[in-house]
Formats: C-alpha cells, structure tokens, sequence
C-alpha cells in the first residue's frame, strides 16, 4: 500500500467523520511539540505537520503567530524532516507547507528525505494546479500524496481537475478568509461542499473555522472529516490537553 493509500485508507475507516489534526512544528518549543505529537497522532486520523514560513499567507493569526515562534525556536525544514525519522507515529502524517521552502530544498532531496522520515505526503496551499505537475510527478512516482486544496470560489470544472489530480484527499476550505476565524456552515457552505464530494471519488475533509463539536457533527452529511488547526493551537495555547481536546470534538462524543 503506497503512503497516499494509507491516508485514504485512515480517513475512510475513522469511526465517525475523520480528523485531521495540524500542529505547527516546533511549537510552543520543540521539545513540547516533541511529546504533543504522538499524543495528537494516537486519536486523530491524520496529523497535518506544519512548516513554519515567514508569509503564512493562508493562515490567520493564531498559525502566523505559532509559524513565527517556531521561526524564533530555530525550526528548520531539514530540521523537522530529521526529527521525524525512526519517529513511529499511530496516525499517518503529512507535512503542510509553502512551496518557497519546499523548492530552495531542492524537489528531489525533499521526496527522498520524506521516505526515510516515513511522511506521507504534501500540502502546498500556494502552489496552482498548473504549476504543480514537477512536484506532484515526483510524488506519484513514490507513492505519496499532493493534497489539492479547492475552495467555494472554485468552478465545477476545476473542482474535478483538481479532484482527479488530489491524493490522499481532497481539502476544501470552507471560507474565502483565512485560517482560525469564526465560520458559520451556512446552506450555500454545506451545498459547495456536497459539490465537492460529488466532484472526486476521494475523501474530503473540510477545513478553516472547525472548532466545536457542534460543527463537526453539521458537516457530518456533506464531508468525510475535518481538519482542525487553529483551534488546536488555541487549546494548547490554553493550557488544554491537546488529544482530549481532540477527543471532545468528535460527534460522538458531545453528551457523553
């Protein structure tokens, strides 16, 4: 089974809609997120393992200033790639990034040094579907995945270009904001999302504004799973227990 196959795989056989959890690496320090990670790994679906970039510019305010404190903690790409080898993890991850960081890496060496750290995967949310053939060749070639992202903006068309070319999943971004604001799922949300699925035989995970059980448990009907990111860095912000935290935001969970 390739590395994209597991993801897909993770995502289909979650009890409930699947989570995907995303940590910035290196935060609050390297050595806490050291221990945040398999703890996050063992009850999520999927870890999304963020790159900290100087121009985050998908992300709100919450992961720009998790991105800078990494930055400030002396977080590296060849750093984090190091730092996952030999790391067994219970919950296939990626890595989130830039394409800036990714390209100056050097495409080869990233795809080769992501098999010896047992990474999954890549999403590049600043990287056009036209632009991304070298990158995503690379990885198809090694059985990894290229999450395209798609959003409510995005035509019928595209959205089965960019379903047709997506592995592991498909991430579609709820919001034409940021990351981290408030989002109300409102019916011409929940409609672009039923679009989205019937665009691509891939599992979609919805993402930017997930925060709540509540609104897990909405989107339930319309998507596979959810990526969770600023509100999980605001828990561990908070002083929460990052997996409980998880934990509570399953559907099946509220009542209990």
């Amino acid at each position: 089974m390739s590395s994209a196959e597991r993801i897909t795989d993770a995502i289909t056989a979650a009890s409930g809609s699947a989570i995907c959890a995303y940590l910035t690496a290196g935060y609050p320090t390297p050595d806490r997120f050291e221990h945040i990670l398999p703890a996050v790994a063992g009850v999520a679906d999927v870890v999304e393992i963020g790159v900290p970039f100087t121009d985050p510019m998908a992300d709100g305010l919450t992961i720009q200033q998790a991105s800078h404190q990494a930055l400030l903690n002396g977080v590296t790409l060849e750093g984090i790639l190091t730092a996952l080898t030999g790391v067994e993890l219970a919950a296939p991850h990626l890595l989130m990034g830039y394409y800036n960081p990714f390209l100056v890496f050097g495409l080869d060496r990233l795809v080769e040094s992501m098999k010896v750290a047992g990474t999954a995967g890549l999403i590049v949310p600043d990287l056009p579907l036209e632009e991304g053939l070298e990158l995503r060749s690379a990885l198809d070639e090694a059985g990894m995945a290229l999450v395209q992202l798609v959003a409510p903006t995005t035509s019928v068309e595209r959205l089965e270009r960019l379903g047709a070319a997506s592995r592991g999943f498909v991430y579609a971004v709820t919001t034409k904001g940021t990351t981290g604001g408030a989002t109300t799922f409102d019916r011409p949300t929940l409609a672009y999302l039923d679009r989205v699925k019937s665009a691509t035989e891939l599992p979609v995970l919805a993402g930017f504004g997930v925060r709540e059980p509540g609104q897990v448990a909405q989107l339930a009907g319309h998507v596979d799973g959810v990526v969770v990111g600023s509100a999980l860095i605001d828990a561990i912000d908070a002083g929460q227990d990052p997996a409980e935290f998880l934990v509570g935001l399953r559907p099946t969970e509220v009542g209990a």
